[in-house]
């Protein structure tokens, strides 16, 4: 199959106004899929939707702030009765940089909230018609943070661990039935969002860091080899994390083959 016809016809993108979302957008619609695209920011969506539809691709854009706990729900009206064939959870970068106790509390409520169970909700929502459909495609938008904790990075890494486990055991539920799962684990990347953390702690910019085009499109291809992407380095290479995403694949089958034997699946 296309890409379309494997994704389409309508694409979501949670965290679409900048950075590796906005380049998410430009590329998927380059494949003829429509779009809705989700942000916090109406203006910066406004001007990106503008562009892509010079193209003839159809785009529907809604101000919603992932950080709600109704946030979900907000999606699922904005989508309405549109055939959703990929979801692109590319929300979920940290604007905090704070440790734990020195910061209010409702920032590490919102922070949770946006990257679990907004994630969690969607995915939800989303996948159900994937599988009746035998096609689709959920990409998870990640960190190396979600590989360990650390002074700085406490809810940040613990959420993004939980978006880690939640792909690989969706891309084990899912496999058989024609939907791809996968977790882009991206290293330090070109977006403003970064670029302004940096800024507000005085920090100089990396020497060396990917561009939100590359990520884009290293993840749109690696979408059917899931569950795991690192970015930068090879499927059969750990290098940052504690295994790599060959080892995790295989110890996720095991699991898998175990559970359905437990609960009489195989």
């Amino acid at each position: 199959m296309s890409f379309a016809e494997r994704y389409g016809p309508w694409a979501v993108i949670a965290g679409a106004s900048e950075g590796t979302g906005r380049e998410f957008a430009k590329q998927i619609a380059a494949e003829g899929v429509s779009l809705i695209l989700l942000a916090r920011r109406t203006g910066p969506l406004e001007d990106l939707a503008a562009e892509i539809r010079k193209t003839g691709v159809e785009v529907v854009t809604a101000s919603v702030d992932l950080a709600r706990p109704d946030a979900a729900e907000q999606i699922v009206e904005v989508v309405g009765d549109r055939e959703v064939g990929l979801y692109v959870n590319n929300a979920g970068a940290d604007p905090n940089g704070s440790r734990f106790l020195d910061k209010d509390l409702q920032a590490w409520v919102d922070l949770a909230q946006r990257n679990v169970m907004t994630t969690l909700k969607s995915a939800y929502h989303f996948a159900g018609p994937m599988r009746a459909r035998k096609r689709g495609g959920l990409l998870l938008v990640n960190s190396g943070a979600c590989y360990g904790g650390g002074s700085f990075m406490a809810t940040y890494s613990a959420s993004k661990a939980f978006d880690l486990v939640f792909a690989e055991g969706l891309w084990a539920e899912l496999k058989d039935h024609g939907v791809d799962v996968l977790t882009l684990v991206m290293g330090q990347t070109d977006t403003p969002a970064y670029r302004a953390l940096l800024a507000e702690k005085g920090l100089p910019l990396p020497e060396h860091w990917a561009s939100p085009a590359d990520v884009a499109r290293t993840g749109l291809a690696q979408l059917p080899h899931g569950p795991i992407f690192n970015w930068g380095q090879a499927n059969d290479v750990a290098g940052y994390a504690p295994n790599s995403p060959d080892a995790r694949r295989a110890r996720i089958a095991m699991i898998d083959q175990h559970s359905r034997s437990t609960f009489g699946e195989g």
